[in-house]
Formats: C-alpha cells, sequence, structure tokens
C-alpha cells in the first residue's frame, strides 16, 4: 500500500551491508552568492531578501518553542530532502499537511526507521549501540553524496534533528566527518541546509564546534510573560553579512506567524 511519501532510497536494514559510498569530490570552485528565500516572506524581508546560499544554518531551539515548524515551511520555497531521526516519515508528513503546506517537493531519508525498526516493522532498541551508531552515521553520509552526486542546486537539506548525531555513542570524530561533509555539500551545490538542534539536550563542547562551524545561527526562546507564552527569534550570526540585531517575535498558527510590528525589513 503506497504511503504517499517520496523516499530518496528504499529501506534498507542496518545488518546488512551500508552500500559503498559514491565517489564524489567537492569542488573547489567557490560558487556565485545568491539570495535564496526561506519561504516565509516576512523573514525573507528581514534578511534583506533571504539567506545566502550555500549556507548551513543550525536551528538553536528550545525544544518546547515548536520551532520544527520552520523546517515545515522551509520545505515550501524548493525541493526539500528532509533527514527524518526522531520520527517516521509518516508522521512527519502528517504534521506538514496539518498546517496546510505541499508535500509533493519533500524527498524523505527514514533514518528513524533504519535505526528504531526491522525490516519487519517491529521496533528494537539500539539507544548506546557503538556499531549501529556508526553505521547509522555511514548510511546518512551515503545519502548526501547521493544528493551531491545528482548536482541539483536549488535545493534545501534538512535534519529534524541534528542533535540525533550529537547524542549518538560514537567517536566525536565520526560527527565532525559528517559535519563536514555536510558543509562540503552544501557549498558545492550552493544549496541552503538547515540543522535542527535543540538547546541543553548535547555534549557542549561537540556543539559548540557546530555552531562555530555554520554559517548561520537561528536562536529560538521561549518567553513567558504573566499569562501570556511567545517565541523570540534572533540571529546572532549570518557569515559574511552584519546579522540582525532586532530580536524576532513569532507565533505557531498557521505555519510561523512573525509579528509585523517587529519585522524592520
Amino acid at each position: 500500500m503506497s504511503t504517499g511519501i517520496n523516499f530518496l532510497i528504499g529501506q534498507t536494514s542496518l545488518n546488512e551491508q551500508v552500500p559503498a559510498l559514491p565517489q564524489v569530490t567537492f569542488s573547489d570552485k567557490i560558487p556565485e552568492k545568491q539570495n535564496r528565500v526561506t519561504g516565509i516572506p516576512v523573514l525573507d524581508r528581514t534578511l534583506g531578501g533571504g539567506l545566502p546560499s550555500g549556507s548551513v544554518t543550525y536551528i538553536y531551539a528550545d525544544a518546547k518553542s515548536m520551532a520544527e515548524v520552520f523546517l515545515y515551511q522551509f520545505t515550501q520555497a524548493r525541493r526539500s530532502y528532509y533527514f527524518s531521526n526522531e520520527r517516521r516519515p509518516t508522521h512527519v508528513l502528517g504534521d506538514i499537511q496539518n498546517f496546510g503546506f505541499k508535500t509533493d517537493d519533500i524527498r524523505f531519508v527514514d533514518i528513524y526507521s533504519e535505526y528504531y525498526m526491522t525490516s519487519h516493522g517491529e521496533m528494537v532498541d539500539n539507544i548506546g549501540n557503538e556499531f549501529v551508531d556508526a553505521k547509522i552515521v555511514e548510511f546518512t553520509e551515503y545519502n548526501l553524496k547521493k544528493i551531491l552526486g545528482e548536482g541539483e542546486q536549488d535545493i534545501n537539506i534538512i535534519f529534524d534533528s541534528f542533535s540525533f548525531y550529537l547524542n549518538l555513542n560514537v567517536n566525536p570524530g565520526l560527527i565532525k566527518r559528517l559535519t563536514n561533509i555536510i558543509y562540503e555539500a552544501t557549498k558545492s551545490l550552493n544549496c541552503l541546509t538547515f540543522l535542527y538542534g535543540l538547546k541543553e539536550t548535547n555534549h557542549k563542547n561537540l556543539e559548540n564546534e557546530i555552531l562555530k562551524s555554520c554559517d548561520v545561527i537561528f536562536d529560538v526562546e521561549l518567553e513567558k510573560t504573566g499569562d501570556k507564552i511567545s517565541n523570540k527569534l534572533s540571529i546572532p550570526k549570518i557569515r559574511g553579512r552584519a546579522p540582525t540585531i532586532e530580536m524576532i517575535r513569532f507565533k505557531v498558527g498557521d505555519g510561523v506567524q512573525i509579528d509585523t510590528t517587529k519585522d524592520i525589513a
């Protein structure tokens, strides 16, 4: 029975050999920079037209803020390769559709099922298994290099979440290698990549290394004042540009709704 989900590759098993990584070459050529819209018009105006192409953006968020809705809305701007490791793609797809967003241009890489489920659909406990954790990093790299080999440029690459990788029981060098592959692939394709990270859940030293390497940081906070809850977005880092100094207030309604009274476009 069809699930209506577009997958980048078919299901395999971590007990099987992950296919050999495609031979790819990261280009030394510096691509021409251009703005790429995010899919959130008010945010694009605040950013002066969008994010610089070839940028890796870390969405550094309070777990209670529902910042994953940014990821859902980003998929509306262009074809998106969505690495789903916290939940099965079926559930992510349902949430995206519930916001009224189209889903026909999303290609899922189902990390969740590779990690937590057998080929027969049974749940397994792989948490903390060093061998399995290393294999899932390899599986992720395989899919990244497959995307790179296709050469499509006007795309998003989305990791929901990247905290999943930071909490794997592997040598930190493997995570740094994965981060380097993500970074180089993003630059070679001149696309946009979004890494969704949750605050206060990761090893601080490794997380700081990732924050340092990323080109853009979205810092999302949840604030409680009296009987109201509000979300705030700051963008303290945009490599090659002056960062946005204003706090941007938003709420989650029909997608991300930014308080236009704070918009300084």
